[in-house]
């Protein structure tokens, strides 16, 4: 099991100032995970050269293999030639810092309002615009991913499809187990039908309600409302999607995705446990 975390889980450390990116590299080091996924500081990588080598090489010396980068794009507007280049410019980015996989999204996260014939016309525009990138990551030894984000492109089939339709060696998806909810798709059905597409996976945990209990909590297309939570302590199944992953044979990276309230350290130590023990208990 490759497992690691995420940048992403320690964004409210970061934006506050608690944190500082080195130190992210540095409490991965002592957590024991297996790698760092480059989910923060994408916009001052792309800015200074200097600092995505100080990154590198700091993350080099600290042992930490940076598994993933992640950020997103949006390909519905009148800027899409800009988007291309700015994705292109990341994946560069990306190559120097040497990693290997990489997630753009294609649409705007919080795009919801699109019936199934807006899909259909959006994902014939999509398929291009992501063969081009996908290319031009193949001459950096990198594959793209799009992940099951947000409303649109969401659910296990639109996510397969566009992976089948880009027909790109090196584009994949991102899975992410508990994104589905978003969408109100059930990730015991979706996971086993995305992993055969997949190039990494996101571990994470939701509560899950019927009607919002305050604010804050995110309301998914069917009207309920989720929350992120430590991965084990959610209303998911994680365990049992651990030993789907595992009965899989996926080997590629694994990384938590925190987006709860709790503290951030905590929560990630004890998503780390939790998903070890659950690989161990379904590999034995």
């Amino acid at each position: 099991m490759r497992l690691g975390v995420s940048s992403y889980s320690f964004s409210r450390a970061l934006a506050s100032g608690r944190m500082t990116f080195p130190d992210v590299i540095d409490w991965v080091a002592e957590s024991g995970a297996d790698h760092l996924e480059v989910a923060s500081l994408n916009a001052e990588l792309l800015a200074d050269p200097q600092l995505v080598d100080d990154v590198r090489e700091h993350a080099a010396a600290k042992g930490v293999e940076l598994a993933n980068y992640v950020i997103g794009a949006d390909f519905r507007g009148d800027d899409v030639a800009e988007q291309i280049a700015t994705v292109k410019a990341h994946l560069d980015v990306a190559h120097r810092l040497g990693i290997t996989r990489f997630r753009h999204d294609v649409v705007a996260w919080a795009w919801r309002d699109a019936d199934q014939t807006e899909y259909e016309t959006t994902l014939a525009a999509l398929v291009p615009i992501c063969q081009e990138i996908a290319d031009h990551a193949a001459t950096l030894g990198i594959t793209t991913t799009v992940e099951n984000h947000g409303f649109f492109m969401n659910n296990s089939e639109r996510l397969r499809r566009l992976v089948y339709a880009v027909d790109r060696p090196n584009f994949r998806m991102l899975l992410d187990v508990g994104n589905f909810l978003c969408v109100d798709e059930d990730p015991l059905a979706a996971v086993p039908r995305s992993l055969e597409v997949a190039a990494v996976v996101h571990l994470k945990d939701f509560l899950v309600r019927d009607e919002q209990p305050s604010e804050g909590w995110l309301t998914t297309v069917a009207g309920r409302s989720i929350l992120g939570a430590i991965v084990g302590h959610g209303d998911l199944p994680v365990r049992r999607l651990v030993g789907i992953i595992a009965a899989s044979g996926y080997d590629g990276p694994i990384s938590i995705e925190f987006e709860g309230l709790e503290d951030e350290a905590l929560a990630v130590t004890t998503g780390i446990a939790n998903a070890r023990r659950y690989w161990e208990e379904a590999t034995a």
